[in-house]
């Protein structure tokens, strides 16, 4: 009896013990994994962080995508002209459908045979008229400029002008002088002495000041 007892004594400690040392093990391993399980935490909080600040960069560069220059898809004749996207700076300058193509057409037609710098020299000087108090305050208005019964520009009095097809390089070349790009000096006039009247030129000489020559042009203020 007194064995019995006493087995049983023990065999109630030794279940205390074993019941005992599995709660600890298993504390011990939800221990071991705890630094484990921090760490992926982390890492799926910058991960997520990570694709927050990719989706905001996305979005923030297709808004400066459509910030650029623009042009009408048609022609007033009702040709189809360009598309196209360029230029992330903002524009220095805010012109309508019709300003638009209208300084395409005049830069294409004045300067078509130039480099890109004598097609923005064009662009330029169209854009310090419109600028200047001596002439209309549109682009459309200064290229369809008369003085009496002359027009201003050689191509819209021969017909060049509505005829042109606006090439890239036209196009990145206006696009520059919308950004703000002047090498022009601040010239208000030029002319392409090999082709221009005698006494055209004449009055250039004598009552504008000579600026510089680009290519097939001279230019004055």
């Amino acid at each position: 009896m007194y064995k019995k007892a006493l087995s049983l004594l023990l065999l109630g400690n030794l279940i205390v013990f074993m019941g005992f040392f599995c709660v600890k093990k298993v504390g011990e391993t939800k221990l071991a994994f705890q630094p484990v399980r921090q760490l992926k935490l982390e890492l799926e909080e910058l991960e997520a962080k990570a694709t927050e600040r990719e989706e905001a960069s996305l979005e923030e560069t297709a808004g400066n995508a459509y910030m650029g220059l623009g042009v009408a898809d048609s022609a007033v004749s009702g040709q189809r002209v360009v598309d196209y996207h360029m230029m992330e700076k903002e524009p220095g300058y805010c012109l309508s459908d019709e300003d638009m193509e209208a300084l395409l057409r005049i830069v294409e037609a004045e300067a078509g045979c130039e480099d890109e710098e004598g097609k923005l020299l064009v662009a330029n000087v169209v854009l310090n008229r419109v600028n200047h108090k001596s002439f209309p305050d549109t682009v459309t208005e200064v290229i369809l400029q008369k003085e009496n019964g002359v027009t201003q520009f050689s191509p819209v009095a021969n017909g060049r002008y509505y005829r042109v097809e606006v090439s890239e390089e036209t196009i990145s070349a206006v696009g520059r002088a919308l950004t703000g790009e002047d090498i022009s000096e601040g010239a208000l006039y030029f002319a392409a002495r090999k082709y221009a009247d005698s006494d055209k030129m004449k009055w250039f000489d004598e009552n504008l000041t000579f600026l510089f020559s680009h290519g097939g042009h001279e230019f004055f203020k």
